[in-house]
């Protein structure tokens, strides 16, 4: 099969085409930056922008499958407003309708849970608008929504070290945000399935890992990690919501309003479709246990 994976050199992307090229297939990474960093040597680079339709039309045809990982970090505040919906629904209609004319068979879209076009949260709202156009398109898609994905590369760590302070940090609302954070080496052979498997057609599945853990469960096991303790201290969310909008346009400032309203809702899974690609969550790789914490499962 001839895979083009949109987004191919990122974080996720590199891991999926290493695993879709050691399943024997045809892979092309696209990317508005192409980088070889990571990827087998048997995987074509192609530079495309989804957000420009020209430039990206080439690059699919001729494939059998299409891949849409493109997508602006949920953790950290967009460049510009409007970056969500141009990179998220801007990017999936021209890859839908690029796919649709060259006759591609299967279209797998990563979304988000809790994707949601009337969500008051710009990344939710967009990548609820972009499944609504892979729903009513012709293509025999794939919506897969996981919850926060680490592994080496991945920002989730980082991300909460740079939210905390090892010893002593504040948390908004005391970290009792929930998540289920899955290791992307159990899941992206879940999306090669995905796309070599007609039966997962017409399907959207909520995937996530083998625990739920709060913002704060996360900052000690990433402290720990590093043989430091951590103490909690909670800060109101309405203080925390009041402070991160203050600083929305201030540059090189990573958070904004967004993640703060993000902060409100939890990030887990009600029924983990896991499942669906033949594993349990119990056969999947904890947070701890990646970070080399041998009881913290």
């Amino acid at each position: 099969m001839k895979v083009l994976v949109a987004g191919g050199t990122g974080f996720i992307g590199t891991n999926l085409c290493t695993e879709l090229a050691e399943r024997g297939h045809e892979v092309t990474a696209l990317s508005r930056n192409p980088d070889r960093n990571g990827l087998p040597d048997d995987v074509d680079l192609e530079m495309g922008d989804v957000s420009a339709y020209d430039s990206i039309e080439g690059a699919v045809a001729g494939h059998d499958a299409v891949v849409n990982l493109v997508a602006l970090s949920p953790l950290y505040q967009a460049s510009d407003p409007g970056a969500q919906e141009r990179v998220h629904l801007g990017g999936t209609e021209n890859l839908v309708r690029a796919a649709e004319d060259h006759g591609v068979d299967r279209y797998l879209q990563i979304s988000a849970l809790g994707a949601d076009p009337d969500s008051d949260i710009d990344h939710i709202r967009a990548k609820g608008k972009a499944e609504k156009v892979v729903t009513d398109s012709d293509l025999e898609w794939t919506i897969v929504r996981p919850s926060i994905v680490f592994g080496d590369g991945g920002e989730f760590v980082d991300f909460t070290k740079q939210l905390t302070t090892p010893y002593v940090t504040g948390l908004p609302g005391g970290g009792e945000t929930r998540f289920q954070p899955i290791w992307v080496g159990d899941l992206v052979p879940m999306l090669a399935d995905a796309i070599e498997d007609d039966a997962h057609a017409g399907e959207i599945y909520e995937l996530g890992g083998p625990q739920v853990v709060t913002l704060a469960d996360a900052t000690e096991l990433v402290y720990a990690a590093e043989g430091k303790d951590v103490t909690i201290v909670p800060v109101p969310m309405a203080l925390t919501k009041l402070g991160l909008a203050a600083v929305d346009a201030v540059p090189f400032v990573p958070f904004g309003a967004d993640q703060a309203r993000s902060l409100e809702l939890d990030n887990t899974v009600a029924d983990n479709d896991v499942t669906a690609f033949g594993v349990t969550a119990d056969d999947l790789t904890t947070l701890g246990s990646y970070l080399g914490l041998a009881h913290a499962d």
